[in-house]
């Protein structure tokens, strides 16, 4: 899995990376509302060069529906700010042994959902307006979780809410979207909330994507040279239903790689 992910990165066509820039600052930061200032000192930001690209391993289970088992997947993903892409590779194994992947991506202002059995034969390839906002936004959502200077520029927006929390703005390929994120008194991270993600709409599967509330809460976090990063989170779609969780990952911190060469 890992060797082709790689490969399918190194062949999209990303920027390679920029020259060294020096170590982010205070004067960097000082005219971002204090919440989000106390967020980013807490997250490791300062201190050192704005990242422009990582690359993450995950392992955990799944739930491909409302009224489907959990599933074992693992995932790797490499993002990149310097042309806003997200390249993101699920496997899991029906019944115990066959192999599915799944691909979500968004290159180029494009976001799209492709599912294959065994990496053969086709189940799913969604494309269109819902998956161009939705994977923009998970984009957003990865960098306020383990790459935070990615959003220093002039694509984001920083608005104030109250002393535990703030709303984020990501603007690109002509569309914008939002979320809102919760931090503890330490100013990590405890939970992401957005209304700018669609799912199946269990009442009417055929039907159109419903757009929901989704949110990504986190249970962990572990300090890797002066980085603060994920150790485990969780994804839950708020339907009428009801919450669903649908997806449980475990990272090693260790894994994640910053500022890498696209197929790197």
């Amino acid at each position: 899995m890992r060797a082709k992910f790689l490969r399918e990165v190194a062949s999209a066509g990303l920027p390679s990376g920029p020259p060294p820039t020096d170590p982010l600052i205070e004067a960097d930061v000082e005219a971002l509302p204090a919440t989000v200032q106390r967020y980013l000192r807490h997250m490791g930001v300062l201190g050192r060069p704005r990242d422009w690209s990582f690359r993450g391993h995950f392992t955990g289970r799944f739930r491909p529906g409302i009224d489907k088992p959990w599933l074992a997947c693992e995932t790797q993903q490499y993002n990149t700010r310097l042309e806003i892409s997200r390249i993101f590779h699920i496997r899991v194994r029906f019944v115990g042994f066959v192999p599915v992947l799944a691909r979500d991506t968004y290159v180029r202002g494009r976001g799209r959902m492709l599912v294959r059995l065994v990496d053969l034969f086709t189940l799913a390839d969604a494309t269109g307006p819902e998956l161009d906002i939705g994977e923009l936004v998970t984009y957003l959502n990865d960098a306020v979780l383990m790459a935070p200077s990615l959003l220093l520029g002039p694509e984001t927006r920083w608005t104030a809410v109250d002393d535990a929390s703030f709303d984020v703005a990501l603007t690109d390929g002509g569309r914008t979207v939002s979320a809102r994120v919760f931090l503890d008194e330490r100013g990590a991270p405890v939970d992401f909330s957005t209304t700018d993600r669609f799912c199946e709409d269990p009442a009417n599967p055929k039907g159109p994507m419903l757009r929901t509330r989704w949110t990504t809460p986190m249970q962990g976090w572990r300090r890797v040279e002066g980085r603060l990063l994920p150790t485990r989170g969780e994804a839950i779609w708020h339907l009428p239903s009801g919450p669903h969780p649908y997806a449980e990952f475990d990272l090693a911190p260790e894994s994640l790689r910053y500022n890498l060469r696209p197929g790197e």
